[in-house]
C-alpha cells in the first residue's frame, strides 16, 4: 500500500501525521510512504529525516493525494484537499464529522473510506487515539484560560493562583474525563480553587482522591451547572460524546449571568462546542467576547505545541495505521473492533451512530 502524508493546511496547524520512525515501520512491512515536502518542518522534523527512514519526498500535495492508497494526516480535509477525495481512498485522520455536515456529505458522495482518530474505540469505551490530544488540550486549557483572565484580552484582570492575602480564581471544569482530569491537575497546581462537574459519581470520586481532596466535586445537572457558573472566573468545557455532537450545557442565559470579565475555554469546540455562544476560532485570533465573557474556542488547541502533540499523537496512531495498511479496511475492521468502531463512512454509507444521529441519516452497521 502507498501511504500519503500531506502537509497540513488548516490555519495554524503545525502538526504532521507521521514521524520518521513511523515511515520506517511502514517500509519494513513492505509499504511505500510519500511525504509532502516540508510537512514536518513546523514540528521540528526535516525532510532529510523522512528520506533517511525510507520515505519519498513529494513536492506538492496533489501528488501525495493522487498516488496514495491511504492518507494519514492530523486534521480533516479542507479547501483544495476536498477535490482530491475519491472512491478508492482510505482517509485516516481526525474527522469530527458530527460537527461538519458538509464534509460528511462530501465523503459520502465520493465514497471515501474514512476512519476518525476520535472514534477508534476499545471495548471498555476508551478512545486511544483521542487520549493524548485530550491530555494536551486539557493542560493547555488552563494555561490559555489564565491568559484570558488577564486585562488585555478583556478579562477581569486576576491571577489564577492569587497571592498572599488575595483569593485565587474560581475555576469550574465541566466534564471529568481526560480533558477535565488534566485541566484539574494544572489548575490545582497553579493554586486555583477548582470545582469539577460530571454525571458519573465514580469519576468524581476518583478525581477527588487523586487530587488529595483539593478540589470540589459536584454532580452535573442543569441546576448545578447554572449555580457553579455564577461563581466561576474561568470555565473549562471538556465534555465529550464519542463521535457525536457535544451537548450544549452552557446556555446563552448562563453566559449573560456570568461575571463580567470571566472566561470560557470550550475544548469541545471540535465537536460543535458545549456553550451556546461558542464558535470556532484560530490560534492567531483565539478569543472574542459575548456578554462580557471572554471566549477561547480554538478548534485545534494541540496545534499550539506541535512537536509535543505530533510525537504524542503518532505514538498511538501508527499501530492502527499499520494494521489498516497490512490488511485493508474491511479485513482490519473485521478483526479489530476498535478500528471497526472508528470507521465513519464506507462505500457511500454512514457507519457511525453519532454521525448518523447528528444529521438524521441512515446508519449502516458494520457489526
Amino acid at each position: 500500500m502507498i501511504v500519503g502524508v500531506p502537509k497540513e493546511i488548516k490555519p495554524d496547524e503545525a502538526r504532521v501525521g507521521i514521524l520518521p520512525s513511523g515511515v520506517g515501520a511502514f517500509t519494513q512491512n513492505g509499504h511505500k510512504v510519500f511525504v509532502e515536502r516540508g510537512a514536518g518542518v513546523l514540528s521540528g522534523i526535516l525532510d532529510g529525516a523522512y528520506r533517511d527512514a525510507g520515505a519519498t519526498i513529494v513536492k506538492d500535495a496533489k501528488r501525495v493525494w493522487d498516488r496514495a492508497d491511504m492518507i494519514m494526516k492530523v486534521k480533516e480535509p479542507i479547501g483544495d484537499e476536498l477535490k482530491y477525495l475519491r472512491p478508492d481512498l482510505i482517509l485516516y485522520t481526525y474527522l469530527h464529522l458530527a460537527g461538519d455536515e458538509a464534509l460528511t456529505r462530501r465523503l459520502l458522495d465520493k465514497k471515501v473510506a474514512s476512519i476518525g482518530y476520535e472514534t477508534v474505540q476499545l471495548d471498555d469505551g476508551t478512545l486511544p487515539l483521542l487520549f493524548p490530544m485530550s491530555e494536551v488540550a486539557g493542560r493547555l486549557s488552563v494555561q490559555k484560560g489564565a491568559q484570558c483572565l488577564e486585562a488585555l484580552p478583556g478579562g477581569m484582570g486576576i491571577l489564577v493562583g492569587g497571592v498572599s492575602g488575595v483569593k485565587p480564581a474560581e475555576v469550574v471544569i465541566i466534564g471529568g474525563g481526560t480533558v477535565g482530569a488534566n485541566a484539574c491537575r494544572i489548575a490545582v497546581g497553579m493554586g486555583a480553587h477548582v470545582t469539577v462537574l460530571d454525571i458519573d459519581p465514580a469519576k468524581l470520586r476518583y478525581l477527588h482522591d487523586i487530587m488529595g481532596g483539593h478540589i470540589t466535586t459536584v454532580i452535573s445537572n442543569t441546576a448545578n451547572i447554572g449555580e457553579e457558573l455564577l461563581k466561576a472566573d474561568l470555565v473549562i468545557g471538556g465534555v465529550l460524546v464519542p463521535g457525536a455532537r457535544a451537548p450544549r450545557l452552557i446556555t446563552r442565559k448562563h453566559v449573560r449571568a456570568m461575571k463580567p470579565g470571566s472566561a470560557i475555554v470550550d475544548v469541545a469546540i471540535d465537536q460543535g462546542g458545549c456553550a451556546a455562544t461558542s464558535k470556532a476560532t484560530t490560534h492567531h485570533d483565539p478569543t472574542y467576547i459575548v456578554d462580557g465573557v471572554v471566549h477561547y474556542c480554538v478548534a485545534n488547541m494541540p496545534g499550539a505545541v506541535p512537536r509535543t502533540s505530533t510525537f504524542a499523537l503518532t505514538n498511538v496512531t501508527l499501530g492502527y495505521g499499520l494494521e489498516i495498511a497490512n490488511k485493508g479496511v474491511e479485513r482490519a475492521a473485521a478483526r479489530n473492533s476498535a478500528i471497526r468502531r472508528g470507521i465513519n463512512t464506507l462505500e457511500g454509507r454512514v457507519t457511525h451512530s453519532g454521525v448518523a444521529e447528528a444529521f438524521d441519516m441512515d446508519l449502516h452497521s458494520l457489526e
